[in-house]
């Protein structure tokens, strides 16, 4: 919508950002677990082992994204039971009454606010992988309403559950008092089980950003923003430097205040947000027609009022800052300011390799003779995934470049797009094609 200068820096935002979050993971896993274990409130115990287990986990997300995948439906499965259970023992205990108890005048709003914002943020993340999931366009719809209904029926059937059965001070609430409630509420084994629950549920969540957030590093240098070496995978799909930066980022973060962070991580995510929303509105106004992979049904006048209330509750976020986020914040937009035009000169001086992108296409792909047999499975790439093209017969994916002569290439729009099955229709050897194709290890190659 606003060109590469801006791409840069909404990548470079929403990446740090997602880095300051996934600290909190490793920070939140140990605060449920110091309940019963002490030792890892503090000193080099809990340093080391805020160390030991981010190492773990970030080795886990290398291994590849089925992985990650799997054990993110296991750990979710194994840290909503618990909670069920507790809600269910509460019932005889609720006092409705309860709900409503609340001490406005020694609320901390900023910490509120910051918090209730913070535990329901971060949709647009999933962004960042849709190239690795199988029809996108079908799958991410019904994935987003069922995680919405998951959420809102995860955090409110306890809360109403352990609020209404069990009085307490609203003061004695922190990080991990779950399972104190759980402890009057069920017995010690339901403590345990829902620290354990809400401890590995933060490993979940740990694994879910560390693998956005390497995949933004990914697409960034796909697209000719960062350094080549970002584009490179391993040998089990995952891009391997991507998540290296991203797992120094959480260890060098892990030691601060758990609102410090959150307070960081909403300000930066908060400006992001605010340009999606100006490019969202700008694309529909200059380019109604141009073809998306999603919409929207509503028109640009409607769509941009649905902006609204979203917009206000980012700015409201941002106000209720502190002067130190602000600082802190600004520090690292002037940064981003800064590191284009650096990397820009770097890529001029051809100091480092980069990804050259064909008319805005992703430069990971190169150009292929289209008339090789070995390209019958080949796999095309769209603005937003990579497909097989034997699963679009009729609709090809947004952008195949196809050329006249060696060398050469054009964007084409879907509607003018010839897939690579049908490409007797192709006469010429040197018509060329921006294609992808698989390996035997499963890496995605440059042919």
């Amino acid at each position: 919508a606003f060109g590469p200068f801006w791409g840069f820096q909404e990548g470079f935002w929403k990446w740090f950002s997602g880095v300051m979050d996934n600290a909190l993971y490793p920070v939140l896993f140990l605060d449920y677990l110091k309940h019963s274990i002490p030792i890892f409130a503090r000193g080099a115990a809990r340093t080391f082992t805020l160390l030991g287990i981010t190492l773990f986990f970030t080795l886990l997300n290398y291994r590849g994204l089925t992985i990650v995948g799997y054990s993110a439906v296991g750990l979710a499965a194994f840290s909503l039971l618990p909670f069920l259970v507790m809600s269910l023992l509460a019932i005889p205990r609720i006092k409705p009454r309860q709900w409503g108890i609340m001490n406005v005048k020694d609320t901390d709003w900023r910490a509120y606010a910051n918090s209730l914002f913070w535990n329901l943020n971060f949709w647009d993340s999933v962004s960042t992988l849709a190239g690795e999931v199988e029809k996108p366009r079908v799958t991410f719809p019904k994935a987003l309403l069922t995680a919405v209904v998951l959420v809102v029926l995860s955090y409110l059937i306890p809360l109403l559950a352990g609020t209404g059965a069990f009085p307490v001070e609203t003061n004695e609430w922190d990080d991990g008092y779950f399972a104190e409630v759980a402890k009057v509420i069920g017995g010690t084994w339901l403590k345990w089980w829902i620290q354990a629950a809400a401890a590995l549920s933060n490993m979940g969540l740990f694994e879910a950003e560390m693998s956005t957030d390497s995949f933004q590093l990914l697409g960034m240098s796909e697209n000719g923003m960062l350094p080549k070496l970002f584009s490179y995978r391993s040998r089990y799909g995952t891009p391997t430097f991507g998540i290296l930066c991203s797992a120094l980022g959480v260890i060098s973060l892990s030691w601060m205040d758990f609102l410090k962070i959150v307070e960081f991580v909403n300000f930066l995510y908060s400006i992001g947000m605010l340009l999606e929303f100006a490019a969202f509105i700008w694309l529909r106004i200059k380019h109604p027609e141009l073809n998306r992979p999603y919409k929207i049904p509503l028109n640009t006048f409607f769509a941009t009022l649905m902006f609204i209330p979203p917009c206000a509750l980012l700015i409201l976020v941002m106000k209720l800052a502190s002067l130190t986020t602000l600082y802190v914040s600004s520090g690292f937009v002037v940064a981003g300011l800064i590191l284009y035009p650096l990397v820009q000169y770097v890529k001029g001086k051809k100091w480092l390799q980069f990804c050259e992108s064909i008319n805005g296409a992703p430069s990971t792909f190169g150009l292929v003779d289209i008339s090789t047999p070995e390209l019958e499975d080949a796999m095309v790439c769209s603005n937003t995934s990579v497909m097989p093209l034997n699963e679009y017969p009729n609709t090809p994916p947004a952008t195949i470049g196809v050329g006249g002569a060696a060398g050469e290439a054009a964007i084409c729009s879907d509607t003018d797009a010839v897939p690579i099955a049908e490409r007797s229709e192709m006469t010429s050897e040197t018509e060329m094609a921006i294609i992808l194709t698989h390996s035997s290890t499963s890496v995605w190659e440059k042919k």
